[in-house]
């Protein structure tokens, strides 16, 4: 039963690792179009109290493996309105 469990997670990755990919995209994007540093990104977290060092959201988003809610924290510190999918 293991087994089974670990292939079926393994199967699930690559499905999963595109999204990922995408999410990462969407904050890089929204920071380049800034001109933010993680750093700064920390500093609008922190505005709508969220705290996050510019070295723990670096780990996060270079990892590709956050949630959602933080995902959409930083959409909303950087005031992005839309995202395109």
């Amino acid at each position: 039963m293991g087994v089974a469990r670990s292939q079926e997670e393994a199967q699930s990755e690559p499905a999963y690792g595109r999204w990922e990919d995408r999410a990462r995209d969407v904050i890089m994007a929204a920071m380049a179009q800034r001109n933010l540093s993680y750093k700064g990104l920390s500093l609008r977290l922190e505005r709508i109290g969220i705290e996050e060092s510019a070295a723990q959201i670096n780990r996060k988003i270079n990892r590709k493996r956050f949630s959602a809610a933080f995902l959409l924290a930083c959409l909303v510190a950087m005031d992005v309105e839309s995202v395109p999918i």
